[in-house]
């Protein structure tokens, strides 16, 4: 039976605001052992930002992590998808796009984030990447 986003997602994902400095961002993704943070403008999805971003935007370019704001390393307007959707238009869409990660909304606002890894467990539960994926993080 097909499932929909809202089944697979991580729910709830780690956000920043757009105007928050850069080393908030960092901080959040050491202390929440994660890759991406959903980034917001009020309350509406702005973009995301990855620590790949952190390391090329930021450290690679000598810009200073407490005055430079989230909002000008984070890659914006990314591609969301609605949590009701079919699974299998997130798998389309994250192939068509190459993307690893994709911020599921409801009405604009974002309420989770599906990951190849989300993907990987629920498809393929006896993947390698499943199983680091449902792993505990390494500290």
């Amino acid at each position: 039976m097909a499932r929909i986003v809202s089944e697979i997602m991580t729910v709830a994902p780690e956000t920043v605001q757009a105007s928050a400095p850069a080393r908030d961002a960092a901080r959040a993704m050491r202390d929440g052992d994660l890759g991406a943070i959903v980034v917001l403008d009020g309350g509406a999805l702005y973009g995301i930002v990855t620590d790949r971003d952190v390391a090329i935007r930021l450290v690679a370019e000598d810009r200073d992590p407490a005055t430079t704001i989230v909002g000008d390393i984070a890659s914006r307007d990314p591609t969301a998808i609605e949590s009701d959707r079919p699974e299998e238009d997130a798998v389309a869409l994250m192939r068509e796009r190459a993307l690893r990660r994709l911020p599921v909304v409801e009405d604009g606002q974002p309420v989770g984030i599906l990951t190849l890894g989300d993907l990987a467990v629920e498809r393929d539960s006896d993947s390698a990447l499943a199983d680091i994926s449902a792993s505990d993080p390494n500290r």
